[in-house]
């Protein structure tokens, strides 16, 4: 009997401590990706048809810490005049906005942290950047997005908008 019980007690110790193992390596696999989710706004197809041409955006979310996007500029229905890729990533409790420009940067990717943000505006920035050094992004409702993008350029202070429209 005295066998039967410290069998039974170390059955219920085995138990109770890969219950407990269990239990603990799931909450430190529970990641917060709280910032990201911010911007599942952002998510979709967006556009802006100019005179000069027609610019669009896509985002796609890829998992639950990174986003990734396109842009492209087409002129006469054909010739893409600029594209780049964008990863937006959270690491850690930092945002990272990280274009790669086609042509620019020995194609490499450049890292914008986001420095500033509110319910519908997200500024990310990098001053070592040779332009933009800031890149914003702004809800304007459900449908439509400014981005903006901006700093210093040969000398002098540059800003340009691109008002999208939802797809």
């Amino acid at each position: 009997m005295k066998k039967s019980i410290e069998f039974i007690s170390l059955i219920v110790l085995i138990c109770s401590t890969s219950l407990l193992m269990l239990i603990s390596c799931q909450n430190k696999s529970k990641k917060n990706f709280e910032k990201l989710e911010k911007l599942n706004w952002l998510i979709g197809n967006w556009e802006n048809k100019m005179d000069e041409g027609l610019l669009t955006e896509t985002w796609i979310k890829e998992n639950d810490s990174t986003f990734s996007g396109t842009t492209y500029f087409i002129i006469n229905k054909k010739d893409t005049v600029h594209s780049e890729t964008i990863i937006l990533t959270q690491l850690n409790n930092e945002l990272i906005y990280r274009p790669t420009v086609k042509g620019q940067n020995n194609d490499e990717p450049v890292d914008f942290k986001l420095r500033s943000e509110s319910e519908n505006t997200f500024e990310f920035e990098n001053p070592k950047h040779d332009y933009p050094q800031k890149i914003v992004y702004k809800k304007v409702n459900e449908n439509s997005l400014v981005a903006t993008i901006s700093g210093m350029q040969q000398g002098k202070q540059s800003t340009e908008s691109y008002p999208m429209k939802k797809k």
